[in-house]
């Protein structure tokens, strides 16, 4: 669907990007890690088309349609906008075109809210129902765990997972925690200017040079979290991080921690 092919991008004399490729297939997720001003987010933009490369190639399929979540995006806390009236913008759409959307990632009662009032986790549930109303191709997300507590990021990531599998779209992701999207996963491609390592999570965790950026104890931990998640999960979690009981029972209150375990 993409290919990026020995691309380097410069600004003033600065190299941002260094003969980097990458390539993204059908239905497949690929995530893009690195540390702070690697250029994960150059990259992102560069495979979209919306940033030219210096030197280098980048094709994509003809018609693909991409839904995109960008990294931040402000809204004036001031301005009365529901989420109903934002997810028709710039294109009016149905009303029951929006519900559905909003069916799908799991907040049907946001409809009437306004913006300024969503919590974090129910913002970026907006965010991705509103590239889901573009019937995307690709589905890229830059950094989408911004302002989501650490309850609500697995349910999210598990959600992300369910959609693709549902709609049959594949995933281009940039995060920092590889620990966090390693689940969902097919391909890892760490960035630091230059590609550092690429491949399946469990294998870039162990490289050396994923190691000397993030340390030997980010591999542990990446470890630990995929021995804690092998078992079956009796529960999950909902926009708000509250534990939802997959079997209709009671499930006893409980956060995750940050390697991922209750």
């Amino acid at each position: 669907m993409i290919e990026v092919s020995d691309v380097s991008l410069q600004f003033d004399g600065t190299a941002v990007l260094e003969h980097v490729d990458l390539s993204l297939h059908a239905g497949e997720v690929v995530t893009l890690i690195g540390p702070n001003g690697a250029g994960k987010t150059t990259l992102l933009r560069i495979a979209l088309g919306l940033t030219k490369p210096t030197t280098g190639r980048v094709w994509r399929k003809p018609g693909l349609a991409f839904g995109y979540v960008p990294q931040r995006f402000a809204v004036d806390p001031t301005l009365p906008l529901t989420v109903g009236r934002f997810l028709s913008l710039p294109r009016r759409r149905a009303r029951r075109e929006i519900e559905l959307a909003l069916e799908e990632v799991g907040v049907p009662d946001l409809l009437g809210r306004e913006l300024s009032t969503l919590s974090g986790g129910e913002f970026q549930r907006i965010m991705l129902a509103r590239a889901l109303l573009r019937r995307p191709d690709v589905l890229v997300l830059d950094e989408p765990l911004q302002g989501v507590d650490v309850t609500g990021q697995t349910a999210l990531f598990k959600l992300i997972n369910q959609l693709r599998k549902s709609h049959g779209f594949a995933v281009l992701m940039v995060s920092h925690d590889l620990h966090l999207v390693m689940r969902q996963t097919d391909q890892v491609l760490c960035l630091n200017h230059h590609v550092c390592c690429r491949g399946e999570p469990e294998s870039v965790s162990q490289h050396p040079d994923y190691q000397r950026l993030f340390g030997h104890e980010a591999a542990r931990t990446l470890a630990v979290y995929a021995h804690a998640h092998d078992h079956a999960q009796d529960h999950t979690h909902d926009a708000h991080g509250a534990v939802v009981p997959l079997d209709g029972t009671d499930v006893p209150a409980h956060r995750h921690n940050e390697n991922g375990q209750p």
